[in-house]
Order: C-alpha cells, then sequence, then structure tokens
C-alpha cells in the first residue's frame, strides 16, 4: 500500500479552491458572528462559556482516544488554572492535569512558536508515568519504531486490519522539521485552512509512540485561535469529532491512501468545524438559561451543597436526584440531603419527581427565573 506521505512530491498538498469557497465564507462568517456574540456578554457569563467549552474540549479529545475523564475534575482543573473561582471545585488526578495543561498552553499560548521542545512537553505531559496502558513508550521524543513500524490497525489479534502506516522513525527529525517550519511560516490561504492541513500533516507524520490525536486536535485549536487572534474559545472542535468519530477516521483514511488533493479532507474539516460552532450557540443558550436563573436566585441564601447540586441539575443530571445521591455527591450525611433538599422546596427552586419507583426524586421547580 502506498500512503501519501511516499509520494514524489509530499507534502506538497493541493486542492479545488472552487470547492472550497463557499464553506470557508460560510464558516468564517459563523466563527465572527458568534465571536460578537460572545464579546457581547459580561465577563462572568464568558468566562462561564469559555470554561464549559475547554472542559468539553478536553473530555471529547481524551473519549476519542477510548480514555474517559471525570468532568468535574477537569472542570476544576481548568478553573484553577484560568484562576475562576467555582462552585463544588474538586482534587483532579494526574492523568486530568496533563491533557488540561497541553490544551491550555496550546490555547492560552497560542502566540508562542510551536517547536520540538514544546510538543516534547505536552506529550510528557500526556503520560507522566512513561507507559501507556501497561506498554513503556518513549515520553518527550520521536517514537523509535523498536517493535516495528508504526501502523494504525484494528480488528482482533490475528486479523488485524492495517488503515495506515507512518513514515519510518529515521525519517522523523526531517519531516517534523519541515512541518514545524511550515506551521510557523507565513502561507498565502486562510489561516483555518492552514489548521486543516496542519492536523492532517501531524496525525500523517504521526510521530509519538502514543497521543498523536489528542496533540494533533490541540495543534488545531492553536491554529484556529490564530486564526481568530484570540485565546478565548467558544467552540469544541474535539466534541464535533467526537460526534463524527467513524466520519472523522474515514476521511482521514482515504486521505492518507489518496494522493496529494485534500480537497475532501478540507470540505470534511470545514463541515466540522461549522457543525462546531453550531454547538457552541446550543451551549450559549444554556449558559445564559443558567446566568437567568442564578439572578433571580441572586438574593436566596444557599449554602455551597445547594449550589453545587443545582449547577449539576442545570447542566444535565444524569438519572434521578435522589437525596441518596444528593449525600453521596455532596458528601454529607442522609438527613443533611434531606434538610437541603426540603429548603429547597420550601423555596420554590425545587419539586418532588411525580410518585414513582422506590424512592423520591427531585427536580428543578417551575418558579419563574
Amino acid at each position: 500500500m502506498r500512503y501519501i506521505h511516499m509520494l514524489p512530491e509530499w507534502p506538497s498538498f493541493r486542492w479545488r479552491e472552487a470547492d472550497i469557497t463557499a464553506p470557508l465564507a460560510a464558516v468564517r462568517h459563523r466563527q465572527g458572528r458568534l465571536i460578537g456574540r460572545m464579546e457581547s456578554l459580561g465577563f462572568e457569563l464568558r468566562s462561564e462559556a469559555i470554561l464549559a467549552t475547554l472542559t468539553d474540549d478536553v473530555i471529547k479529545s481524551s473519549e476519542i482516544e477510548g480514555e474517559d475523564l471525570d468532568r468535574d475534575q477537569v472542570r476544576s482543573s481548568i478553573a484553577r488554572r484560568l484562576g475562576m473561582d467555582i462552585a463544588g471545585a474538586i482534587e483532579w488526578d494526574r492523568n486530568v492535569e496533563g491533557v488540561v495543561e497541553m490544551m491550555l498552553d496550546a490555547t492560552q499560548n497560542l502566540a508562542q512558536p510551536l517547536t520540538e521542545g514544546r510538543l516534547s512537553d505536552w506529550h510528557a505531559a500526556l503520560f507522566p508515568t512513561g507507559r501507556s496502558g501497561m506498554a513503556r513508550i518513549t515520553v518527550g521524543g520521536w517514537r523509535l519504531d523498536r517493535d516495528g513500524p508504526m501502523q494504525v490497525v484494528s480488528g482482533p489479534y490475528g486479523r488485524e486490519k492495517v488503515h495506515y502506516q507512518a513514515p519510518a522513525a529515521e525519517l522523523l527529525t526531517e519531516e517534523m522539521i519541515a512541518f514545524l517550519a511550515w506551521f510557523e511560516g507565513p502561507t498565502d490561504f486562510d489561516a483555518v485552512i492552514k489548521a486543516a492541513l496542519a492536523h492532517l500533516w501531524f496525525v500523517t507524520i504521526h510521530p509519538f509512540d502514543d497521543g498523536n490525536g489528542r496533540i494533533a486536535r490541540a495543534i488545531t485549536d492553536m491554529a484556529l485561535a490564530r486564526s481568530e487572534e484570540s485565546p478565548q474559545r467558544f467552540y469544541s472542535m474535539s466534541a464535533e469529532i467526537r460526534q463524527r468519530r467513524k466520519g472523522y477516521y474515514d476521511i482521514l483514511e482515504r486521505t492518507q491512501k489518496g494522493d496529494l488533493d485534500v480537497t475532501d479532507w478540507l470540505v470534511w474539516f470545514l463541515d466540522c468545524l461549522d457543525g462546531a460552532i453550531n454547538r457552541s450557540e446550543n451551549e450559549l443558550q444554556h449558559v445564559l438559561e443558567k446566568a437567568r436563573f442564578w439572578e433571580a436566585n441572586r438574593e436566596t441564601q444557599l449554602n455551597d451543597r445547594q449550589r453545587l447540586m443545582l449547577n449539576k441539575l442545570i447542566d444535565g443530571f444524569e438519572g434521578k436526584l435522589t437525596s441518596s445521591k444528593w449525600a453521596n455527591i455532596a458528601k454529607c450525611s442522609q438527613d443533611t440531603a434531606l434538610r437541603d433538599i426540603e429548603a429547597l422546596i420550601a423555596l420554590g427552586i425545587l419539586e418532588k419527581e411525580p410518585a414513582g419507583g422506590r424512592s423520591t426524586s427531585y427536580k428543578l421547580g417551575q418558579r419563574p427565573n
């Protein structure tokens, strides 16, 4: 099988300008409109939207690789690093810290050059134990291919299907020098197109033993932040890619097995970006509704447990909220949980769910907010 990195003209990407002009213009318009809407919000609302976006970005980027992170840990870690004071902040694991560090460095320090050293630091942050699962890997350096060529495979052992084979380890230094020089150099096309090409180029080189997908998405976020000249993130490409995961891998495989005409990849990327912005606009509506709730209850005396649990309900609590779940999440006794709940019912903020099941459950009340 011949892959695009084996072609003599690699990495001279080309595309059909007529096919991307309209979708690029449309997504650029939506980008600008979203940023304008966000900048019109007050500081607290804008911060809430940014925190929600960054939290989603970290969680969904890890989910694409089959790793589930605790949302509250991710949110708490990001909030601390951004200097935000949030209710219900908790401690977080080392693996959460590494992903958050990488993502925030990519977007908050967008003007700093992307270098081999910076990529090595990101990789080391992702794998603080020096292992990926049980396997020991080269951390903070290019892969060495000691166990054979780097391949993307699927299927059961003995019947694996090879979807892609990356450049040999001895070519990586030269490949990455070329990529980094291009990424930091001037280009004569739109910065959003540069983000799309950067993502494709990096995952095609696949320079690390593991973590290439997450780092590629961080590079994409960095390039998109540069396209907007702002570190403030109001949409998550990773969340949209997670939603389109199968299509993402399909278009990558087709592109990497094709020639250097990457039009189809660019069209897919622009459509994915458009979906990410649309998702963000829906999230903005949720942020505004949440803000209205808390504005309506600004003078209400609530304890930290109540604020924590109300935020969870507003954000979309999974399953039924019972007093035992309240006690478990808020780390209090069952009696304390019941007192918290009954006080909120008296205020009209909570109400009992219609009778059903063995345990009483509760939901947000219908009091106008």
